[in-house]
């Protein structure tokens, strides 16, 4: 991901998801050099009366008010771990996803955090969240983690998931990146039992010779690595080969990695789909953060 010129853009909501997304945002951005642009949207949308009547403007200057005071708050939190980073703020009227979708057309990565309003914290990630990851133009990192650890990045390796699909091409490529940033190692994850005839049929081990698939799987492994553990010596890369769904393993690696990288869509995802199973899972239940790699848009 080329830095020059860029940004971290970063949505808070006055909730403590938001404010620990900005802490890691700015952390990440005081290492590489980019400047931070938190986004608060002041939802006035919610204040309509209805027929595209507004609702009355002592109620908006409360709510902007609100913001204000939550933007402050943020950027102080911000400047307390990251004295030195550029910080531009905005407040847009009405609801965040359009800003922070369009935001991302030149941002370096947009950060979001994992729950929201009027969602249960241990439960799933909120509608700003999923929206933002399904259709941003970047990567997107959904800030998921441990109640115990409160500043980021953490310790253990970055967790890639690897399906050589382009978009797994993609993760991997940043992945190695992340992990040369963090100066940590890199687990690359082939689950290659995604989609089989067990859950088709019932029939996997009366048709399949596993173990001729396992050593193909290796070799697709060994070789979507390779060149990118040439350009970044530096990184120590484990290989992790399981028969299993991708989302399981993943899922448990994220107890014990600082980063976990997947691609929005993988091997065996309808045509048009703008989440597969895998990123959908470690986005609502990973104990990391998550990067999730987003297709080019033309």
């Amino acid at each position: 991901m080329s830095t020059t010129g860029r940004k971290i853009v970063v949505g808070v909501d006055g909730t403590e998801p938001g404010r620990e997304a900005a802490r890691w945002a700015a952390t990440v951005a005081d290492q590489r050099g980019l400047g931070l642009l938190i986004v608060h949207a002041l939802r006035a949308e919610q204040l309509s009366y209805g027929g595209g009547l507004a609702g009355p403007a002592p109620w908006f200057d409360v709510l902007a008010g609100e913001g204000e005071r939550i933007i402050d708050e943020v950027v102080q939190q911000v400047r307390a771990v990251a004295p030195e980073v550029a910080v531009d703020t905005v407040m847009p009227a009405d609801s965040p996803v359009p800003f922070l979708i369009d935001a991302s057309k030149k941002a370096t990565m947009v950060v979001v955090g994992g729950t929201g309003r009027g969602f249960f914290r241990e439960m799933t990630i909120g509608s700003t969240a999923s929206a933002v990851v399904a259709h941003a133009h970047c990567p997107v990192v959904v800030i998921r983690g441990r109640k115990e650890t409160a500043n980021y990045p953490q310790e253990g390796p970055v967790v890639v998931g690897v399906d050589g699909s382009p978009l797994s091409e993609r993760a991997v490529e940043i992945a190695f990146e992340e992990a040369s940033w963090r100066n940590t190692g890199l687990v690359a994850v082939h689950a290659w039992r995604d989609v089989t005839y067990d859950d088709a049929f019932g029939m996997a081990r009366l048709v399949v010779q596993w173990e001729s698939i396992e050593d193909e799987e290796k070799r697709l492994l060994a070789q979507r690595l390779a060149g990118w553990c040439e350009k970044y010596p530096d990184v120590e890369v484990r290989q992790v080969l399981v028969r299993d769904r991708p989302r399981h393993i993943l899922l448990e690696w994220s107890a014990k990695a600082q980063l976990v990288v997947v691609g929005s869509r993988g091997h065996g995802g309808f045509t048009g789909q703008l989440l597969g199973s895998t990123s959908q899972a470690l986005a609502h239940h990973a104990e990391c953060p998550v990067l999730v790699v987003r297709a080019e848009k033309k």
